[in-house]
């Protein structure tokens, strides 16, 4: 096979790149300048930092299916190998697999299905602290929300008495593993973490240590969460608490990301907003939302579904490869990172209509569809044998935590607010979403 060179950005349109990502602070959209004016496939080439960045469903496919045995997801160079250490995110290979079967069960709906009106007291519970006709930080709000869901659901843990302890530890890891000068530098010191990352292992070998304790009260009741899953499955502590600190910080941050986003969407689009309402009003009436209502909240789903095609939470995939090898006709080199860019990828005119637009009735399979899109063009869980192991988790959580929340208040945006998606773990919504919330 004849392969040609990674294509890169010449010296004017460098300088082009470099001049928007200074005066944008955005590398979001410095690599759309380089997707728009290089192709789908091009390299950075910064000092220590050289990636290959693909874009579309052709590389998707290649990266998450067809080649996937010759991409590695483990970097050891990267914090987030060093913070997760043997976790289900950082494995390759046949310890990947090992663990997967073991928690896959646990994270689908059957499991999750017991555990809906959990998420609705913990709504109405965050929903009671809001201030009447008062201002919040939906970020902030959906971060305590998510927190606190995905302990309960997922763990079978109450974090209501540890959530303002643990809040700080929680940031400083997410804030740990978010892009900054490691990528440029791995091997630079990190100061300021060590407290943080201590507290969060002392918690989690904490929780370790008491369902030990319990666990035949746990096994009698036929306990379907991780945290018991996990230790009936013979796993050590270390090998516990990596997988719970792995569905920790990217199951909570995430949904932080999902839910946040599509609340902004809807509040800045009234019409849609309006939509949403009325749909959840004759869906619930008074009832909480439960079992019998997932499947009715059509338009609430699109809308979820077109905010993660907007601000997909894991906004690029990241890779190393394997060995030397081929993409779309370019050579990489062993040892390459490899970035496939999912909000690109979303974002791409080639395969939508109108792309920055908010627009959920582009999902509504009953008058669109996408069948006429490549498979792969829409990757928000990923995709492949390897896909996201929460998406089932993260849906049903969006249906009922949307439904509630929209039931229960009216939302309005601050106006006047400077909001631009930024480049953390997850892309978040900087500096926040300040709304005004009223009883309904």
């Amino acid at each position: 096979m004849n392969l040609k060179p990674l294509p890169i950005a010449d010296e004017k349109l460098g300088l082009a790149v470099l001049k928007r990502l200074i005066r944008e602070r955005s590398l979001l959209a410095a690599l759309a300048m380089m997707h728009e004016h290089v192709g789908d496939t091009f390299q950075i080439t910064l000092p220590g930092f050289q990636p290959a960045v693909l874009v579309g469903p052709q590389v998707n496919r290649t990266v998450l299916v067809s080649d996937r045995a010759q991409f590695l997801w483990r970097n050891e160079k990267d914090p987030v190998a060093k913070l997760l250490r043997q976790g289900i995110l950082v494995q390759d290979g046949a310890a990947h697999d090992e663990v997967r079967q073991v928690m896959d069960p646990v994270l689908q709906r059957p499991s999750l299905l017991p555990h809906l009106p959990g998420m609705v007291h913990t709504t109405d519970k965050i929903i009671a602290q809001w201030p009447p006709d008062g201002v919040v930080d939906m970020l902030v709000e959906m971060r305590r929300l998510a927190l606190l869901i995905l302990m309960e659901a997922a763990f079978g843990v109450n974090m209501w008495p540890d959530l303002d302890r643990m809040w700080t530890p929680i940031l400083k890891t997410i804030k740990y593993i978010s892009p900054g000068l490691w990528i440029l530098w791995p091997a630079m010191p990190r100061p300021g973490y060590q407290k943080a990352l201590q507290q969060m292992d002392t918690y989690l070998f904490g929780l370790i240590a008491k369902r030990r304790s319990e666990i035949k009260e746990w096994q009698a009741a036929q306990s379907s969460d991780l945290l018991t899953t996990l230790i009936l499955a013979g796993f050590d502590d270390d090998l516990i608490r990596d997988q719970l600190l792995t569905m920790l910080i990217a199951g909570h941050d995430t949904s932080t990301a999902s839910l946040t986003w599509t609340l902004y969407l809807l509040a800045q689009h009234p019409e849609h907003m309006a939509s949403a309402k009325a749909e959840v009003d004759a869906v619930l009436g008074d009832e909480p939302p439960g079992e019998a209502h997932l499947n009715s909240f059509e338009f609430l789903d699109m809308a979820f579904k077109e905010a993660l095609r907007l601000y997909p939470p894991i906004h690029v995939g990241n890779r190393i490869a394997a060995s030397d090898l081929g993409v779309a006709g370019y050579e990489v080199k062993a040892g390459t990172r490899v970035m496939y860019s999912i909000y690109l990828a979303h974002r791409d005119k080639k395969h939508w209509e109108n792309p920055e637009a908010f627009c959920p009735h582009r999902f509504d399979k009953h008058t669109h569809g996408r069948s006429s899109q490549p498979p792969l063009t829409y990757v928000p869980f990923g995709g492949g044998p390897r896909n996201c192991i929460g998406a089932i988790f993260a849906q049903i959580e969006a249906r009922i935590v949307l439904a509630r929340i929209l039931q229960k208040v009216d939302l309005h945006l601050v106006p006047g607010q400077k909001i631009r998606p930024a480049m953390g773990a997850t892309l978040e919504p900087e500096p926040g979403v300040k709304m005004v919330i009223s009883r309904r």
